[in-house]
Parts: C-alpha cells; sequence; structure tokens
C-alpha cells in the first residue's frame, strides 16, 4: 500500500465520479494519499444555480452542499484507489453524525475539504470530513459511505 501523495486532476474526477454541473461539487484534488486522507478544493462562484437561490439578499452555499462536497471528497479517496470500472460503481452517501457549521460560505471563498479515513466494516466506509475557508472551518461531520457495483446491460 502506497503512502506517496499525489492528486488528482479535473479530467480523472470527472471518470471517477458520475456528477456534472451544477452537482460535480469538488475541482481539484490538492492531495491524495491512498487509503488514508484527501484534500481537495471547490471555488464557489455567484453564477451557481443554488448559491443565486438560497438567501439571494445575501447568498451563501447551502450548508447541505457542504456536506455533499465532503462526501464527493470522500468517494474520490476510495474510488481513486479501487480497482474495476467507475462507470459501474455508485459510492453512496449513507450516514453523518456530529455534524458542525461555523462559517457562512460565501462566493469568492475556495472550500478546502479535508477527509481522512477511519474504517471500513460491513460495506460501510466511515470518514472524518471538515471543509475550510481561509483556514477556518466551515463545516465539519463524520461521514458514513458505501460502494454499490452495478452492471449495465450492454
Amino acid at each position: 500500500m502506497s503512502t506517496e501523495k499525489t492528486n488528482l486532476d479535473i479530467q480523472r474526477t470527472l471518470i471517477l465520479l458520475p456528477y456534472r454541473y451544477p452537482f460535480l461539487l469538488v475541482d481539484r484534488v490538492l492531495e491524495l494519499e491512498p487509503y488514508r486522507s484527501i484534500k481537495a478544493s471547490k471555488n464557489v462562484s455567484i453564477n451557481e444555480p443554488y448559491v443565486q437561490g438560497h438567501f439571494p439578499t445575501r447568498p451563501v452555499m447551502p450548508s447541505v452542499l457542504i456536506l455533499e462536497a465532503l462526501a464527493q471528497t470522500a468517494a474520490l479517496l476510495t474510488l481513486s484507489e479501487e480497482p474495476g470500472d467507475p462507470a459501474n460503481t455508485l459510492y453512496l452517501f449513507v450516514g453523518i453524525g456530529n455534524a458542525h457549521f461555523k462559517r457562512l460560505v460565501e462566493p469568492g471563498d475556495q472550500l478546502i475539504l479535508h477527509c481522512t479515513f477511519e474504517r471500513h466494516m460491513h460495506g460501510i466506509s466511515k470518514f472524518n470530513a471538515r471543509a475550510e475557508v481561509d483556514g477556518v472551518v466551515a463545516a465539519a461531520a463524520n461521514l458514513m459511505c458505501a460502494e454499490r457495483h452495478t452492471h449495465k446491460d450492454t
């Protein structure tokens, strides 16, 4: 098992995750230590539809979407090392615990997404996750995700 840190560009992210704009919430993987941790970024723009509609007089990124960005980051940590076909794999967000929201995330902010792998039991992976802006924690939670393999008919 390698502990070498790597990064993923957007092209590899698009292969690993099934999401597309506006629901792809990870722009870049900055650091990836296989089976251990990941650091990614999300640039929050005023042009994103959820920002425009969430408190129009004070646009912010909805807290639930910050959690989704963290779940997508956790999925990248797992899927980047999995053998097999990413097109036939779904990584499902199945649980959340101990969620805290400490700072508003506004257009122009860059979210730095950190996930650390904790354990895998009975098909469920558990992660500690936090999102920061300028070194200040915006949100933190314990996440649970499950990998499901699908089979497409040809």
